[in-house]
């Protein structure tokens, strides 16, 4: 009996012990889970404190507030937020400073953004148009309510309310409306040209043509191996030069020296001596057919382009081949030079035009616009422009970067050649025979020539491989595929009565590209 108390007693020792150990333990983890709530509130209310304490005092419009407060069963969840003040201005200094407008800089004082009082945001709101949304929306209904109103009339109209929101709400979309289409402008009125002359003495396809700087005297390039120069006034013979033993398809005369370059499809590129009518210095470096070149106007630099798809700048005087201009993957098959940048530009049959940085022999730019061979370029005399011409159309560009202009569209063959004038006359000539006179701002096509062909010429044997226009640009040269060379210029006889621009104000439909 005595071993059970015993046994009894000690198992109620160990189990207050126990008891008292888990209550320690129960006791101890309460404590530390309040600890960690209160870190947390501690926490969450820094946070709170530094990252919305700038927008907690936002002024509330009055209607939004009343909405809540209905919703929230009439408690106001604002006073948490209220201060003392509430109708002054509020000052708000927010991470991202904003100056108060242009050229105001960053101070202290223009840190600060301030906003309105609650009372100057609601007059501000009530000052403000309705939206588009509340304009359609009364619009709708009140035009639904009309409806009604008239149910089984003979006429339903608008009524007059309707009809002005109509033309206040909507007057984004009338105006869209009403804003008329972008029209060509009036062209300015030109001249028509007419044949003057015609000049034999070739007997091959004339392929080039050059002009003296001093307007007394032309030269003309062709298939059959031989340079003529010949008298502009009169358009008699003055000389031939031999010495090409294939076809010459590009000259230039000079105005910084008495000298005559000339290139062709032997792959050679001459330089004459017009005192003594020899050649004096040849270019050597294309690999193919020397296709066109062109003079720097300011320094002493020529340049070629050529069927091996480059084209070289070559130093007059000691013939040195200063750069090859390479990028171009087929036949280069012109090539211009002008003072200002970019000072050189070539056309491909790659379809593509190229602008060179001169100094350092690299591309510029590259205008990938042409679908088609591009055979001729042409600088504008006066404007920073310049014109391509291609099978698909003609194009007008903007220097220096090469900005696409607009298109001549309507001269549907091969256009080997281009001229302009400071008149604003552009030619076009094409490989069918036809030529084209255009307005060179609105691109207006006024006139159109194809002139018969030198009796005993096939008919096939009409093309124009080159025209240009003298220095006085009253005279335009044409070197053609029957052999000859032909001379147009102006009809004096003609006015604005008798020959009237045939234009009407169409929609203009510039293509993109």
């Amino acid at each position: 009996m005595t071993e059970e108390v015993q046994k009894h007693s000690v198992h109620t020792l160990v189990f207050r012990s126990l008891k008292r150990t888990h209550d320690m333990f129960v006791s101890d983890h309460a404590k530390t889970i309040s600890l960690d709530e209160e870190s947390h509130k501690m926490k969450m209310g820094v946070k709170l404190k530094t990252e919305y304490s700038p927008v907690l005092h936002m002024p509330v419009l009055k209607e939004g507030r009343d909405r809540v407060s209905q919703l929230s069963g009439g408690q106001d969840i604002y006073q948490s937020y209220a201060h003392p003040g509430d109708e002054a201005e509020y000052l708000i200094t927010g991470t991202h400073a904003y100056p108060s407008g242009p050229g105001v800089a960053l101070t202290a004082d223009t840190k600060m953004h301030r906003n309105p009082s609650e009372g100057g945001v609601l007059s501000m709101a009530l000052a403000l148009p309705p939206s588009q949304v509340r304009q359609e929306a009364s619009r709708t209904a009140a035009s639904v309510a009309e409806i009604h109103r008239h149910a089984g009339g003979a006429e339903r109209v608008h009524p007059q309310s309707t009809s002005v929101s109509l033309l206040e709400g909507g007057g984004t979309r009338n105006s869209a409306l009403m804003r008329r289409a972008p029209t060509m402008p009036k062209p300015q009125w030109h001249p028509p040209w007419k044949l003057f002359r015609v000049i034999s003495g070739h007997l091959g396809w004339v392929r080039s043509i050059a002009v003296e700087p001093g307007n007394q005297w032309f030269v003309t390039g062709s298939a059959d191996r031989t340079i003529k120069i010949w008298d502009l006034a009169s358009g008699k013979l003055k000389l031939s030069l031999t010495g090409h033993i294939s076809t010459v398809r590009g000259v230039a005369v000079s105005s910084r020296s008495p000298y005559l370059f000339s290139c062709g499809e032997d792959k050679q590129v001459k330089c004459w001596d017009l005192e003594y009518n020899k050649v004096i210095r040849h270019y050597h470096g294309h690999l193919s057919a020397v296709y066109n070149l062109d003079l720097h106007p300011t320094i002493d630099v020529l340049v070629t382009c050529s069927r091996d798809a480059s084209a070289r700048v070559w130093d007059i005087r000691t013939k040195a081949n200063v750069h090859t201009l390479t990028g171009h993957t087929n036949t280069v098959a012109t090539v211009r030079c002008q003072a200002a940048e970019p000072q050189v530009i070539t056309g491909s049959h790659d379809s593509t035009i190229r602008l060179w940085d001169l100094v350092a022999g690299k591309t510029r730019a590259t205008l990938t616009n042409h679908k088609k061979s591009v055979r001729t370029l042409v600088l504008h005399p006066r404007q920073y422009t310049f014109a391509s011409g291609s099978a698909d159309n003609i194009k007008q560009w903007m220097f220096p970067d090469g900005s696409f202009i607009q298109n001549l569209s309507g001269h549907n063959a091969i256009i080997n050649t281009l001229a302009v004038n400071s008149d604003g006359v552009l030619v076009s000539g094409a490989d069918n025979g036809t030529m084209h006179m255009w307005d060179w701002r609105t691109g207006y096509n006024f006139q159109r020539i194809h002139a018969a062909v030198q009796p005993g010429s096939l008919d096939s044997e009409s093309g124009i491989f080159a025209c240009m226009f003298d220095h006085s640009e009253s005279r335009l040269i044409t070197a053609e595929a029957d052999k000859t060379i032909k001379v147009y210029k102006e009809d004096d006889t003609a006015t604005e009565e008798s020959h009237p621009v045939n234009w009407k104000p169409e929609i203009l439909k510039r293509k993109r590209f």
